[in-house]
């Protein structure tokens, strides 16, 4: 499905099922150098099970046209703009890794208009080491590599997730490669990182947050530790904290219980 949003086309997938406003809505928001793609199993469930579902690509990334949000700020106005586009008065927003910053800024910035809100494999600040900021200018591939390095704790997921056998490194950095390669005019995996590293209002947007929060961390994960969520964890008047045993992309490594610990925060 494609919206026009700032003038400009963003595809959402809607997990096969036809968008109907009058459901419970649930608005994912992907990670740096990520699509839609990345919520596959939790997005096709959960249409297929009494929610209304948009897995967005961010702009400028992929499917969706513009150029790439150049802060956290900017993204979340975006996804309110999606909001209004789609005639959503009110929806349930889920983002993983920089996504979660998005989602934390829009809840923040219209409490009232957010009903529950995930965040996966989050952490503020989200700072980025120099070093790699000036690696995904000057070799964007190797940076891809090094970080895909630290983000899996696992080389195949789970079947329920894409399959037996699926080779997920290999998959993701063909992912980034793709969301690289989809625009010639805007260094994508530059954008996406300095956004998280530049985000400075954290703690603010969360005391603002009214609705319950779900904060699902990996065990194990590299690139943004569970201590690194604490902060924001402090701050939530609501707070519900599942650690699993995994890395940073707990959608593919650990699919089952991050299923079920989305199915009873929803229920609540």
């Amino acid at each position: 499905m494609n919206y026009t949003v700032n003038g400009h086309s963003t595809y959402c997938y809607t997990g096969g099922k036809p968008f109907d406003a009058a459901k419970p809505s649930i608005i994912f928001i992907h990670g740096a150098l990520n699509d839609h793609s990345v919520w596959i199993l939790q997005s096709r469930y959960l249409a297929h099970h009494g929610f209304n579902v948009l897995a967005l690509d961010l702009p400028g990334h992929c499917r969706s046209a513009g150029t790439p949000p150049a802060t956290v700020e900017e993204a979340a106005d975006f996804v309110l703009a999606l909001m209004d586009a789609a005639g959503l008065k009110q929806a349930t927003l889920m983002g993983h890794s920089y996504g979660s910053l998005i989602a934390l800024e829009a809840a923040g910035r219209a409490p009232e208009r957010i009903s529950q809100l995930v965040l996966v494999g989050t952490a503020f600040p989200m700072k980025v080491s120099p070093a790699l900021l000036q690696a995904t200018q000057e070799e964007p591939l190797k940076a891809l590599k090094l970080v895909n390095d630290l983000s899996w704790s696992t080389l195949a997921p789970p079947p329920s997730v894409l399959g037996a056998g699926t080779w997920v490194y290999g998959a993701s950095l063909a992912l980034g490669r793709r969301v690289i390669a989809s625009n010639t005019q805007t260094n994508v995996f530059y954008c996406d990182f300095k956004a998280c590293d530049s985000y400075a209002h954290g703690e603010e947007a969360m005391q603002a947050v009214t609705c319950p929060v779900l904060f699902v961390l990996g065990q194990v994960d590299q690139m943004t530790p569970p201590k690194a969520a604490q902060a924001l964890i402090d701050k939530a008047r609501q707070a519900t904290v599942v650690k699993l045993p995994g890395g940073h992309h707990q959608m593919f490594e650990t699919a089952e219980p991050m299923l079920a610990a989305l199915k009873n925060f929803l229920k609540t």
